[in-house]
């Protein structure tokens, strides 16, 4: 065409070609752009981006419909994050237990509007500012482990706060962070507290009233008796009266010494030694009982075995102490085997048996076939002086608990009347 001088013709194609060619690198530029645009919306969570169908036409209507599409998905997920997000942090603030997250610097990231109720703060930014509330709690805050628990006593304008303190550790992208939970408990402690005490009133009212009453009583008689013999001091005694009287001072004396045992049970019961906390062979402990137990469970004629898996269990204890209390369980199974005739129960037993639980805690059980206990009596057997058999104290699962207390361990009873009972020791 060159050739043959179509020059117009030559220059019309190659501007054609030209602008084919500028139309097509930039239509390429304008969808990279959009393609640009559309994961930086994504990138930095904006999703106020839309795409308009222009028309275009064939797959690139198609592209935009798909970003809007993507973008709206993203949006719905963010707004289903955000009211989940609102929710918990309502229920944060509105629970009634106290809640405070921080950094391993202190600085708070989450209070809740209980915890400022507790520590009457409206802001806190940093736990340090709490040293104006307690220097204790403070510390406890620092020290406080995945699964610590402690007790902080704070005097608040003279008002004494028992804060209940929990705490949990987490990590969120690297970074340590502890979540802790703090709850007023002063009013439950005075509750069972105020409990307690009534019911141990009523206790020693009970046992005090029981010996005082029939003393009182004879001495009046023997009082009487005296005057009488007194009044007719011409008259030789006969020996009738001499032995009302005996009878009646030897019941004083066997009713004195009855009150003075309960009165020293009551203090035993109050002066409970420290533990001498040593690693003690749990096989060692079940040869001494069974020596001590062995002749008065053969007089009752129980089938009295141990059973320790494994072998070579230890627990970190006081022997003396934890003897005293399996010795006290193993006499009330002897005491409640001991009541039942052969007819109610041919074959005898009392099982004291060792294990690992699933805790990986050591634990000491002691089982019988025995009567039972009575559901309504099984919550009341660790109170003081509270007690199911004819003659006791009511004295030795108190001390029992109070001993296993002392080694931070539990001990719990499992009892259905006619199947038996079980106590057991976790450490």
């Amino acid at each position: 065409m060159f050739s043959q001088t179509y020059f117009i013709t030559v220059a019309f194609v190659a501007g054609l070609v030209v602008y084919q060619v500028s139309a097509m690198i930039n239509l390429l530029e304008n969808t990279n752009r959009e393609v640009i645009d559309f994961l930086s919306s994504i990138r930095y969570d904006d999703f106020s981006q839309s795409y308009q169908l222009t028309g275009r036409g064939g797959t690139f209507d198609e592209l935009n419909n798909e970003f809007n599409k993507v973008i709206q998905n993203f949006k719905n997920i963010r707004n289903e994050k955000e009211a989940e997000y609102q929710y918990l942090k309502n229920i944060i603030h509105h629970i009634g237990i106290g809640i405070v997250s921080f950094d391993k610097k202190g600085d708070v990231q989450i209070i809740n509007t209980a915890a400022k109720r507790l520590f009457k703060v409206n802001r806190l930014r940093n736990i340090s500012k709490l040293q104006v509330f307690s220097t204790e709690l403070v510390e406890h805050l620092h020290q406080l482990r995945t699964g610590s628990k402690a007790l902080v006593r704070v005097r608040d304008n003279g008002e004494i706060v028992q804060l209940a303190i929990y705490a949990i550790e987490l990590y969120l992208k690297g970074e340590e962070f502890k979540l802790v939970t703090v709850q007023n408990i002063q009013s439950e402690l005075e509750e069972k507290e105020m409990e307690a005490w009534q019911n141990l009133i009523r206790v020693l009212t009970h046992e005090i009233m029981n010996s005082v009453t029939p003393i009182s009583s004879l001495a009046n008689t023997v009082h009487g008796e005296i005057d009488y013999i007194k009044s007719t001091a011409e008259q030789e005694v006969s020996q009738e009266d001499l032995e009302d009287i005996g009878m009646a001072i030897d019941t004083i004396k066997r009713r004195s010494e009855a009150l003075i045992r309960f009165v020293s049970d009551f203090r035993n019961l109050t002066h409970m030694p420290e533990p001498n906390f040593n690693h003690v062979k749990v096989a060692e402990m079940f040869r001494h009982i069974q020596i001590l137990m062995n002749n008065e469970c053969k007089l009752y004629k129980i089938n009295f075995t141990t059973k320790l898996e494994p072998e070579s269990l230890i627990v970190t204890a006081d022997q003396e102490l934890i003897e005293q209390v399996l010795i006290n369980m193993v006499k009330n199974a002897v005491q409640a085997l001991g009541e039942m005739g052969e007819e109610e129960n041919g074959n005898k037993t009392i099982l004291l048996s060792a294990y690992q639980n699933s805790n990986n805690r050591p634990v000491i059980s002691i089982n019988d076939n025995g009567p039972g206990i009575d559901k309504d009596a099984i919550d009341r057997i660790f109170i003081p002086f509270f007690t199911t058999k004819k003659s006791g104290s009511g004295i030795g699962l108190s001390l029992s608990r109070q001993i296993m207390r002392k080694h931070k361990g539990t001990i719990t009873a499992n009892s259905n009347p006619g199947e038996g009972t079980t106590f057991n020791l976790v450490f």
